[in-house]
C-alpha cells in the first residue's frame, strides 16, 4: 500500500507541475538564431539578449567592483555609521556640526591608521555591531575575525565638569596596552543640562 501511494503521489506531482516546466535559455537562442539565418541569410542580424542570456562576461565585469571596492573604505563607512546611531537624533540635532568638522574626520582618521598599520589583515578586520544604549560608553570595536582578537575599543563618555556642564569625551582603546589607556580622539560640549541617553 505505500509503494502505491508513493507511485500515485509521483504521477499527481508530475500532472500538477505539468506545464511549469521552462526549457533552458540556449535552446530558445538556438531556435532564434536559426530564425534570423533562414529569414536573410545575406544580411547579418544581432539578437536581442534577454536578461537571463547576457554573456556571462557581462555578469562577472559587474561583480568585482564590488569585491574590489577597498576594505579599509568599508570598515571606516561602517565606524562613522556606527558613531552616528550611537550619539542619537536628540543629541545630534544639538551638536551635528562639531561632529561632522571635528569628531568624524578623527574616527575615520584613527581607524585608518589602525587598518593601514596591518595592510595584509585589513580584509579580515569587522567592526562589531552590537550598540550599547542607556549610559554605556562603547561605540564600536574592532577585530580581526580572522585571529577573533579585538584590536581596538571606541568609546564616547559623558564627563560633568563643575561649573561648566557635560562634555562629550571620544575616545579608543588599543589590544597593545590590554585596553587601559585613553587614547584622546575629541571633545565636544553638550550643556549644563544633562544630556538624553544614548541613541535616543
Amino acid at each position: 500500500m505505500k509503494l502505491w501511494g508513493r507511485k500515485l503521489f509521483v504521477i499527481l506531482i508530475s500532472v500538477l507541475t505539468l506545464g511549469l516546466y521552462i526549457p533552458p535559455t540556449e535552446l530558445a537562442a538556438e531556435s532564434a538564431e536559426k530564425e534570423v539565418t533562414s529569414e536573410d541569410s545575406s544580411e547579418e542580424k544581432e539578437l536581442p539578449l534577454s536578461i537571463e542570456e547576457k554573456p556571462l562576461s557581462e555578469e562577472i565585469s559587474k561583480e568585482p567592483e564590488k569585491q574590489d571596492e577597498d576594505p579599509i573604505d568599508i570598515i571606516m563607512a561602517q565606524a562613522k555609521e556606527q558613531t552616528i546611531t550611537k550619539m542619537g537624533p536628540k543629541i545630534l540635532d544639538k551638536i551635528d556640526a562639531e561632529m561632522t568638522e571635528e569628531i568624524l574626520p578623527k574616527i575615520e582618521e584613527v581607524v585608518g591608521m589602525l587598518l593601514t598599520k596591518s595592510d595584509e589583515q585589513a580584509p579580515y578586520y569587522e567592526i562589531t555591531e552590537q550598540l550599547t544604549p542607556g549610559y554605556g560608553e562603547k561605540i564600536f570595536n574592532l577585530y580581526n575575525h580572522r585571529t577573533n582578537e579585538e584590536e581596538a575599543r571606541f568609546h564616547v563618555r559623558r564627563d560633568k565638569r563643575p561649573g561648566e556642564g557635560y562634555w562629550f569625551n571620544f575616545h579608543y582603546h588599543l589590544s597593545e596596552d590590554n585596553f587601559t589607556k585613553h587614547h584622546f580622539i575629541g571633545e565636544i560640549y553638550w550643556e549644563k543640562n544633562t544630556p538624553p541617553k544614548w541613541m535616543s
